[in-house]
């Protein structure tokens, strides 16, 4: 085996999980794949032997490439509200097969991926890299240019923003049923049966062409419901970013709305909805059911 081929096994080797590392912090695909060909770039100059922990220093490039990514992202004047701002939306048919299961065991909700973009790079990077991958501190705050118990205050802070996020709970049958049950109700028109789906303090962040509204309480999405009675509208579970989610299409087929959820302890408890036809539009959508 030549150099150069155990040198691109190895780095096959660790490609999924410095992809997910990417993902996670920049919270796009595309990204997140530049980032991995540049850490490949770097890795290709190097002797392998003078790397006594190819792990450890992949995720270290891997992480200043990232961190570099998130600081020229905040230095440049936004082209949209930081509020209307969404991370990378993936929508797939929700299905078993073994990709559709790798997907999802290395994807971040999109609701934690909403209030991870709205992190301080520095945040993100300690909190990801901690929280998510178990990189100590004492690693953790030479690629941030920080101390450790530095890189420590920016991963708890983080923290704190994070905990309100509804995180998701159970398996996966079970949120699937939840949302499945949701969406019978909804279309039956069974408000008492909503209720008992929706957790009474459901956080609903809405996303339309005149911007973001964030509302509490299962009254508002229950109203929402009955105000859309009558609306020829045809919709099935999907897959928003690996947690199950509704998509919505009109008569002719054109995408409405979409609707990622979040269940815990049998209950929705967090929905964030996307009715902005542009931003429907340049997303690549699964097909509606065939009538």
């Amino acid at each position: 085996m030549t150099p150069e081929t155990q040198l691109a096994e190895a780095f096959e080797q660790q490609r999924r999980r410095l992809l997910t590392l990417a993902h996670r912090v920049l919270g796009s695909r595309s990204d997140a794949e530049d980032v991995v060909q540049e850490a490949w770039l770097r890795l290709s100059r190097q002797d392998l032997e003078a790397i006594d922990n190819l792990p450890g220093w992949l995720t270290t490039v891997i992480s200043r490439i990232c961190i570099d990514t998130l600081r020229a992202r905040a230095a440049r004047p936004p082209e949209v509200s930081i509020d209307d701002d969404l991370p990378e939306l993936v929508v797939t048919d929700d299905q078993d097969t073994p990709e559709d299961v790798a997907v999802l065991s290395d994807s971040v909700g999109l609701a934690l991926l909403v209030v991870l973009g709205s992190l301080r790079p520095d945040e993100r990077l300690a909190f990801v890299l901690h929280d998510m991958f178990a990189v100590p501190f004492a690693e953790i705050g030479p690629i941030i240019g920080k101390s450790a118990d530095a890189a420590k205050m920016l991963a708890s802070r983080a923290r704190r923003k994070v905990r309100g996020v509804p995180q998701p709970a159970g398996d996966r049958r079970e949120q699937r049923e939840v949302v499945d049950a949701f969406l019978s109700a909804a279309q039956l028109g069974d408000f008492d049966a909503l209720l008992r789906i929706l957790a009474p303090d459901v956080t609903w962040r809405r996303h339309t062409a005149r911007g973001v509204t964030v509302t509490t309480g299962s009254g508002e999405v229950v109203e929402a419901v009955r105000r859309g009675q009558g609306a020829r509208i045809t919709a099935r579970r999907v897959l928003v970013n690996g947690e199950p989610g509704i998509l919505g299409w009109g008569p002719t087929g054109r995408p409405l709305s979409l609707m990622a959820c979040t269940v815990r302890d049998g209950r929705l408890v967090g929905i964030v909805s996307i009715a902005d036809p542009v931003r429907l539009a340049g997303l690549d959508l699964p097909k509606p059911p065939e009538a």
